[in-house]
């Protein structure tokens, strides 16, 4: 993984005055898709690259720079590490912000896990609606949000809150870090289950720069979505042979949708 071509494209998006911005790649292998390995195994491959990228983009800022974790468990297991768990499809799992470095950056969690969060999803602390916001300094001028695609409804809800309560007052950038965010806009949670999904999607996400993107694509026309900013929007070809060779084939100022990559421009005649 390119991790330091990340860093610049975030960079240069910060330096332009961007201040929502979204990361997504494959955490499995550049020519994988969300799903190739087990969800919690995903999330893993996905915080040990996420310490690569705050390490390298944000060391000197760490002290002002929060860190939010989808729900309280996974910053512990961020802090402490876990041991396999196979009923829940985990490995064991190092302490990956358990050292010098890690202890520099701010920790925050968008849920706070509970028996209650556990059997119905439902974000409650004792006795009162947990919000991340109570867990912000005065200090704080980035917030890094790790994977919050698990349960979208509470973490990206929480997301949204942090924005409205603190960030866009202030001024804050937010990055997202491998949100899986194609799920929302794709209207994978119908609207009318999930409102406040839906008014998220539509208030909140076209907000967001795209900084850094890799979306693969399989079958029998196999190619790639690609995005660095400040560069464009491009659709490679990818050989079915092998996958290493890409041929581009597209390029554009806005991004397609993925089904018009799917069903236009990777079966196109280029």
């Amino acid at each position: 993984m390119a991790i330091r071509q990340v860093q610049t494209s975030v960079q240069a998006a910060l330096g332009d005055g961007r201040k929502l911005l979204e990361i997504e790649f494959p955490p499995s292998g550049l020519a994988s898709v969300q799903g190739d390995g087990e969800g919690s195994n995903e999330m893993t491959a996905s915080m040990n690259f996420l310490r690569q990228f705050v390490g390298g983009a944000f060391r000197d800022q760490a002290q002002n720079t929060r860190i939010f974790w989808p729900d309280s468990g996974e910053l512990s297991v961020a802090l402490s590490g876990q041991t396999m768990d196979p009923m829940a499809g985990r490995s064991q799992t190092d302490p990956t912000f358990g050292d010098s470095l890690g202890s520099q950056f701010k920790m925050g969690y968008l849920t706070k896990q509970n028996a209650l969060w556990s059997a119905l999803g439902v974000n409650i602390g004792l006795g009162q609606k947990f919000s991340p916001v109570q867990q912000v300094k005065d200090t704080d001028e980035l917030f890094v949000i790790a994977y919050p695609h698990f349960n979208p409804r509470e973490e990206m809800g929480a997301v949204f809150e942090l924005y409205q309560q603190v960030a866009q007052s202030r001024g804050m950038p937010i990055i997202i870090f491998n949100g899986e965010l194609d799920r929302l806009r794709g209207g994978y949670y119908p609207s009318l289950f999930f409102p406040e999904l839906a008014r998220l999607t539509n208030e909140f996400l076209p907000n967001f720069e795209t900084a850094y993107y890799i979306h693969n694509f399989k079958g029998t026309r196999p190619g790639v979505l690609f995005r660095a900013y400040p560069g464009p929007w491009c659709v490679f070809r990818r050989n079915p042979q092998n996958l290493d060779d890409l041929r581009l084939i597209y390029t554009s100022d806005t991004a397609p949708s993925l089904k018009q990559v799917s069903l236009e421009i990777l079966p196109g005649p280029n």
